[in-house]
């Protein structure tokens, strides 16, 4: 599997499950482990562009797939390593306490606006409805996702002030 645009070769056990096998096996502990039962996605990660649980997903499948962390994710947007302005902008808003749900909430936030890239407060809490967050309160959450489509849109990494 190709992982944050690495080509891995390993032998993994058939029971192993995606979000494991990059947390112990690659190393990349920004992903979450949350519930193991898909409540609350924690452990999103893309898996050729779209919004996974990867404790749903085992490891085997990942086979010849190409998967992105949040630990990827601002290379993608750049190549140079800048944060992805949903990055920035969870920054910015304020949108974390502990922050243990933020790497699987950028990263569902990113195929929310990859299919509506201009969403109203609405559809940012329709569209994470499978992301729990038990600290914010989420209106945060909703402001940094807004901030960032507009950065997207415009193609910009430069911060913007984030809507009060």
């Amino acid at each position: 599997m190709t992982v944050d645009g690495t080509d891995y070769t390993d032998d993994v056990e058939p029971r192993t499950l995606l979000v494991h096998h990059l947390r112990e096996a690659l190393g990349l502990t920004g992903t979450n482990v949350g519930c193991d039962t898909s409540n609350c996605g924690a452990c999103t990660v893309h898996v050729d562009g779209q919004s996974v649980k990867s404790c749903t997903m085992l490891a085997i499948q990942a086979d010849g797939r190409e998967v992105l962390t949040i630990q990827g994710l601002a290379d993608t947007w750049d190549g140079e390593g800048s944060l992805h302005p949903l990055q920035q902008a969870f920054h910015e808003a304020h949108a974390l306490q502990c922050g243990y749900c933020t790497p699987g909430m950028i990263m569902a936030s990113l195929d929310l606006l990859a299919e509506n890239p201009d969403p109203s407060d609405d559809e940012v809490r329709h569209g994470l409805e499978g992301n729990l967050c038990r600290c914010t309160g989420y209106q945060n959450i909703v402001k940094a996702v807004r901030a960032a489509a507009v950065q997207i849109r415009q193609g910009s990494t430069k911060s913007q002030e984030v809507p009060a």
